[in-house]
């Protein structure tokens, strides 16, 4: 049985309602269920410097280059407690708006944005929410539950006439994040430039996809030939019904390969048993790198 979040998840018109705080917070209940508290914690420590190895130091803080490079055994020491900062990359391109279920891939990956930055906040670490279609956001991570309100606010609604810039906006992140962060993206992953851009990610950052698909996207349709148009570019295009639309097994593999974490979430299922089970398996998004 669904929970009553997962039932309301699958009513748009709570946004027109002004339900959209409490929908979130129970979402993000949901999502949390069974969690560590330490969710969203990151690393914990920054590193400071390495030292010889003494009898009962844990070998998992085991500097190994140095060691290889000294022929001796280092461990690795650490400052004080730091909060890891979150960036959510939120998706609101056209073709996240184009939807053949009540609830779009756009109102699924604000919800999720929204109750994945408020379980950040509950850990104390300051998120970030980052637009990748036309409409900028403020980008400073923030502690502050207001401030991801005002983030979320001119995104919640989608544009069916606004273009993907998924990979620019993600690259310009990279180039101003200055230590490492965890990096959640909500998209389709129809701009082309997007994987590129998520491979560099994953080599430096804690990086996580949620791949969001509509039904339609997922096999084939029963129509012969069809006439489209590329809901972003408005490119148009002649297409047959048989034709496998589904990328879903290569995106996956190229994504892993590069590190980067990767969950696919479709508009006609119920989201938060696989979503709460991939942030729990995954280590609760606090795997350090480097």
């Amino acid at each position: 049985m669904q929970t009553d979040a997962a039932t309301r998840l699958r009513r748009p018109d709570e946004l027109a309602r002004g339900d959209f705080d409490m929908v979130v917070r129970r979402l993000a209940d949901d999502i949390a269920l069974g969690s560590d508290s330490s969710l969203f914690a990151g690393g914990g420590l920054e590193y400071a410097s390495s030292r010889l190895y003494q009898p009962g130091d844990s070998v998992r803080m085991l500097n190994w280059r140095l060691s290889a490079r000294t022929g001796k055994a280092f461990v690795k020491q650490y400052e004080a407690l730091k909060r890891v900062s979150v960036y959510i990359v939120l998706d609101t391109s056209a073709s996240m708006a184009v939807s053949s279920t009540l609830l779009s891939k756009h109102d699924l990956g604000v919800w999720i944005a929204s109750a994945i930055g408020l379980m950040s906040q509950r850990r104390l670490s300051p998120v970030a929410l980052v637009g990748a279609g036309e409409r900028s956001t403020r980008v400073v991570p923030s502690l502050l539950r207001n401030d991801l309100w005002r983030a979320i606010e001119p995104l919640r609604v989608g544009d069916l006439g606004e273009a993907t810039l998924l990979g620019e906006r993600l690259r310009a992140l990279l180039a101003r994040i200055d230590r490492a962060s965890v990096l959640v993206v909500l998209s389709d992953l129809h701009d082309p430039e997007a994987i590129p851009a998520l491979r560099h990610a994953g080599h430096a950052h804690d990086c996580m996809v949620v791949h969001l698909r509509d039904p339609v996207e997922a096999g084939r349709l029963g129509a012969g030939f069809f006439a489209g148009e590329e809901s972003e570019t408005g490119r148009g295009f002649l297409a047959h019904s048989r034709s496998a639309w589904d990328q879903e097994d290569e995106t996956r593999r190229d994504l892993i390969r590069a590190g980067v974490d990767y969950l696919a979430l479709a508009t006609d299922a119920n989201v938060i048993p696989p979503l709460r089970h991939f942030l729990r398996a995954r280590g609760g998004l606090q795997r350090g790198r480097g």
